[in-house]
């Protein structure tokens, strides 16, 4: 007769057999039988977070960064609401992601008896922000509805799913057994759709492929198409799967006016894994090439806003590798396509630092100088990030660019100690703003007790600027509650164990950003805007038409 060990402990065992190398999460008494499974058996390794939000931030960091399945562990009721957030983000963002939260005992189950950390319908929130989710209501169920919601979670198109235990099934006891890893499918397309969209493609002598994040894992495929001469633009998703240095790359300008001239030059566009964001196509207004074609995973793209004239459902690595067979050496690309595409994406970096970088210019260019141009890129959304954080800074490859996608504050510093944590030797740098900051600012601590290797440059205007430009433009220059109260960064730093660098004048910035670089643990630069001065034009949102 087997053994019997704790439904706790057969997770435990099945994260590691699925290859799971760190956890994140606060301990709660409707989770410890996980945790304590994780701890006695030293396999996985914990970060505590000082919030459940915060630890859904650090596993999609870790998810993106690694190019693994992200794990979370949070309490139930305010707990797991307290996640709601960062798991919308990884649902926008499609990263990998297992949120396991827990849930009262059974016999009290929906019976609204003012049990602790009860929460009314609780798995209905949780599928509201998941890409799905579960509840496991025998000890029996427990490892299939595990290895569901992590094969779920793998399966393109990804997101998080999360999964509520109550506490007396986390304790309760199931057979030892052999716990197997389990397989993940990809979507396959079909080769007839495959063989038209090469036919179609033969015949263009200026192709353009948009790469978006459901492209990540296709970069060899995609680089093969640029070897038979396609040009490349990405969202800001899917930069780095093409160097955004390299010729064949208008990079992520992908809505400046000179890149939409140039677009009605081109004879095709290929779209791979992108949504086309409305706030990457002036609100679905951007003229794109025709004719457009589209890769994706996701059959509902028949209601998006762009209409491709031939769509192909599949997982994008296999697409592209089919069409790179079909297609072989058939391509007849024109001579000149290259050399315009490196001079319209010239004409529109220098558009940018004339018209949105002023005076910050050499702070870009020491963030881009850093660590020889070796390190991974986080942002959480500020008026920096939206205009040169989200492009001037070249990145090389995908896995080496993480922000807020889904657009919320406050995220950046736990999604930079999640990459951090995915791998300890490389350095992090963190792009975020002082309001954003003040969100989730215990998360610093976290970063000072595992020593992760951050450098995070805070825009402090002290206040919230893109609001006041919004203000200015539509409310007649009426400006409520914008201005924020920050704290004194540094003696704040100093108390949370981070060395602390101030930035108030734009001419020290590569003294300063060096300095903090070298540093082994986590740095703060604080660069004082009210001291260097407001951005050259204003910046109010989004663009649109």
């Amino acid at each position: 007769m087997s053994a019997k060990i704790s439904v706790g402990e057969q997770l435990a065992i099945l994260l590691e057999k699925v290859g799971v190398q760190s956890a994140f999460g606060v301990i709660s008494i409707h989770n410890m039988p996980f945790l304590d499974a994780i701890g006695r058996r030293d396999k996985i390794e914990f970060i505590c977070a000082r919030g459940e939000a915060g630890a859904l931030n650090m596993a999609d960091g870790y998810a993106r960064a690694s190019g693994t399945l992200g794990v979370a562990f949070t309490s139930t009721g305010t707990g797991a609401g307290n996640a709601a957030g960062a798991l919308v983000e990884a649902s926008v963002a499609g990263t990998p992601l297992l949120h396991i939260t827990g849930q009262v005992e059974l016999p009290f189950l929906g019976r609204n008896c003012g049990y602790i950390h009860e929460a009314r319908d609780q798995l209905l929130m949780l599928r509201a922000v998941s890409k799905s989710a579960y509840s496991i209501e025998t000890e029996a169920s427990a490892l299939g509805v595990f290895r569901k919601a992590i094969r779920e979670a793998l399966t393109a198109p990804m997101g998080p799913v999360s999964v509520e235990v109550p506490i007396d099934i986390q304790h309760g006891l199931v057979e030892s057994g052999k716990i197997e890893p389990l397989q993940v499918n990809d979507i396959v397309p079909n080769n007839e759709d495959i063989d038209e969209l090469a036919s179609m493609l033969e015949r263009a002598k200026r192709p353009l492929l948009w790469v978006g994040g459901g492209a990540r894992h296709a970069q060899p495929e995609v680089q093969k198409l640029v070897e038979m001469g396609f040009g490349v633009v990405t969202s800001i998703q899917g930069r780095g799967i093409v160097p955004e240095g390299d010729d064949c790359s208008l990079g992520a300008y992908n809505f400046y006016p000179k890149i939409e001239e140039f677009y009605q030059t081109c004879d095709a566009m290929l779209v791979v894994g992108s949504r086309l964001r409305g706030n990457e196509t002036l609100k679905y207004k951007l003229t794109l090439p025709s004719p457009l074609y589209q890769v994706d995973v996701d059959p509902t793209l028949s209601k998006r806003p762009y209409q491709p004239v031939k769509t192909i459902i599949g997982d994008s690595k296999l697409v592209l590798s089919k069409l790179v067979a079909k297609l072989g050496n058939r391509m007849n690309i024109d001579e000149n396509f290259w050399s315009e595409i490196k001079n319209v994406r010239q004409i529109s970096m220098e558009n940018l630092s004339k018209n949105f970088i002023q005076p910050y210019e050499n702070l870009v260019s020491a963030i881009q100088a850093s660590n020889g141009g070796d390190f991974v890129w986080v942002r959480d959304v500020t008026i920096s990030n939206s205009t040169w954080g989200n492009r001037a800074i070249h990145i090389k490859s995908p896995k080496d660019g993480l922000h807020a996608v889904g657009g919320g504050i406050g995220q950046g510093l736990q999604m930079a100690i999640g990459a951090a944590i995915a791998d300890r030797r490389r350095k992090v740098v963190c792009l975020v703003g002082d309001g954003g900051l003040q969100l989730n600012i215990g998360e610093m601590v976290t970063a000072a007790e595992e020593n992760a290797n951050i450098t995070m440059i805070l825009m402090n205007s002290r206040d919230y600027e893109v609001i006041k430009n919004i203000q200015d433009a539509a409310f007649e220059g009426r400006k409520f509650f914008a201005d924020i109260k920050s704290p004194e960064f540094g003696a704040l730093a100093e108390s949370f164990g981070w060395s602390y660098l101030n930035l108030n004048d734009i001419g020290n910035s590569s003294r300063v950003i060096s300095e903090a670089i070298s540093i082994d643990g986590p740095s703060l630069v604080e660069v004082d805007m009210q001291s260097i001065g407001s951005y050259a034009k204003a910046f109010g949102g989004p663009p649109t038409r």
